[in-house]
């Protein structure tokens, strides 16, 4: 029987796969000209527009969830198992981190206007990244989980040393790629003893086998047990992801990696990869893992409470803008990973819905990721005039580059969860609500202490953009893509302010299976 193929489904992962091919050929036969490097972004913009109507198409089409790459239905006793879904879950992921491409494309437009950088192989690898990260959450199997996985960590290795004869680039990128390495190791180990004791690789059945609606078919009778390698399979699965989401003890990596990348490639770091990283760990715990979720939820909620505390005091002690928005996304995993915790209590293996809690990490990550490209767009500005980047470098912006001083300040605010940020207070309001809602009541009283510590350093940073210059600043053109991108990050973020329930409304989401 030939396996049907449903080509809108996949359309937006295909877009951008064609677009990162056609990116491969324009580069090696065209002249190495500036007007070629314009060029090959333009094309790269095109594609990532493209894959994100198909997206909105697919949002308009509405209907029930759509699948592909599915077993047959003799093989497989009358389930429908498919590898590919794309449904609320799937769309808002995929939305979210193809808007934030845009603004990373435009990033990389005034990262690679001196010729330094190979072009063609940045968007290639760029495109690639994009590629596993829209594929990620349409992922309903365990192959295609980690494939895509990798798919969005691999290329970042050569995107992160890119620059030539940098000796930070390449210092960070050798960490990424241990790191990466390592935590992949752990998590393919988990997901073999998963396999080994259901006997599939697709999330539903999964949820049905540890749930004990459903016996593991010529692996353990029916009428036996789990055994106790199950619980490790479920920890080593949940360590892999934590490396990929920078959560402790898998944390250390975070700020040289940020620090030595090129802006965009941390940009990429903070908003897209995590938001990936996030997508497939909701996937394996709430749709796969349901069954177990007495055994991840404490470990979740242990890690969400170190990961906080340890990103907000790291942030506390640096003086470099780059690597405070490192140790700040390290503390912000942590506010995004403390609802995930109270799935245990909402979520059911058939999959169903896991109420609030996965809502609240979801729209969480929606307004953070808004609000940290904004950020990364002015450090980006600022990096044209001092090499440093340091804290001290933004001294009296709002009064020499208002637009950008103000944007960041407001983003900073958002950030803390301040007012008129409105945004990131209703982000830490909800998700600080679904959790005491859910009877984690210490988990509460952490995060309500990490915000205050998450004030401090925010603080310092917004006071900086208003007291007066120190030294002067040399007057250079913000560039046209420059300010394209930070319109774009800045409108999405006081969006989201003016109109938070909207990203509620968005994300009232869950996977199906």
């Amino acid at each position: 029987m030939i396996q049907q193929i449903d080509y809108f489904v996949i359309a937006p992962a295909l877009a951008l796969a064609l677009a990162a091919g056609l990116v491969l050929l324009l580069d090696a036969f065209l002249p190495a000209r500036p007007r070629t490097r314009t060029g090959l972004g333009l094309v790269t913009l095109a594609g990532v527009l493209l894959s994100l109507g198909f997206v909105v198409a697919q949002a308009v089409s509405g209907g029930s969830p759509r699948s592909t790459f599915c077993v047959p239905p003799n093989l497989a006793e009358g389930e429908q198992l498919c590898s590919y879904v794309t449904d609320g879950f799937t769309l808002v992921f995929a939305g979210l981190m193809l808007v934030a491409a845009v603004v990373i494309v435009l990033l990389s437009m005034t990262e690679l206007a001196g010729g330094a950088i190979p072009v063609g192989e940045w968007y290639f690898l760029l495109l690639c990244t994009l590629v596993g990260a829209v594929t990620l959450p349409a992922s309903r199997d365990l192959i295609m989980l980690v494939v895509a996985l990798e798919l969005v960590s691999l290329p970042v290795f050569a995107l992160t040393a890119m620059k030539r004869y940098d000796g930070r680039a390449s210092e960070a990128a050798v960490k990424l790629f241990v790191v990466s390495v390592v935590s992949t190791a752990v998590m393919l180990f988990g997901v073999s003893l998963l396999y080994g004791i259901s006997g599939t690789v697709f999330l539903s059945r999964l949820a049905a086998v540890f749930s004990g609606q459903a016996p593991a078919p010529g692996v353990l009778p029916p009428s036996q047990e789990l055994p106790a390698v199950v619980t490790v399979g479920v920890v080593l699965v949940v360590a892999g992801f934590a490396f990929k989401i920078a959560a402790v003890p898998f944390h250390s990596w975070a700020a040289d990696v940020y620090q030595g990348a090129p802006v965009p490639v941390a940009a990429l770091l903070s908003v897209i990869s995590k938001a990936a990283g996030f997508a497939g760990l909701i996937l394996i715990l709430v749709t796969g893992l349901a069954g177990q979720a007495a055994t991840w939820a404490p470990i979740v909620a242990i890690v969400a409470a170190l990961t906080m505390t340890a990103g907000n005091l790291l942030a506390m002690r640096q003086r470099s803008a780059v690597r405070l928005l490192a140790w700040s996304s390290v503390a912000q995993s942590g506010y995004i990973l403390a609802p995930l915790a109270l799935a245990a209590t909402t979520a059911r293996p058939d999959p169903a819905p896991a109420g609030g809690a996965i809502s609240a990490s979801i729209a969480y990550l929606v307004i953070y990721a808004a609000m940290n490209l904004g950020a990364f767009t002015v450090v980006m500005l600022v990096s044209r005039w001092s090499a440093r980047n340091e804290l001290d470098d933004y001294r009296g912006l709002v009064f020499r580059r208002p637009a950008a001083g103000i944007a960041l300040a407001f983003c900073l605010i958002c950030l803390a969860g301040l007012p008129p940020g409105l945004a990131g207070l209703f982000a830490k309001v909800f998700v600080f609500r679904e959790i005491v809602g859910g009877g984690y009541g210490w988990l509460a009283v952490v995060m309500a202490v990490n915000t205050v510590i998450g004030l401090y350093y925010y603080a310092i940073w917004t006071a900086r953009l208003f007291a007066p210059a120190t030294t002067p600043v040399p007057r250079r053109a913000t560039g046209t893509w420059l300010a394209m991108a930070m319109g774009l990050a800045v409108a999405a973020a006081v969006l989201f302010s003016i109109a938070p329930q909207l990203v509620l409304d968005l994300t009232t989401l869950s996977p199906s299976g």
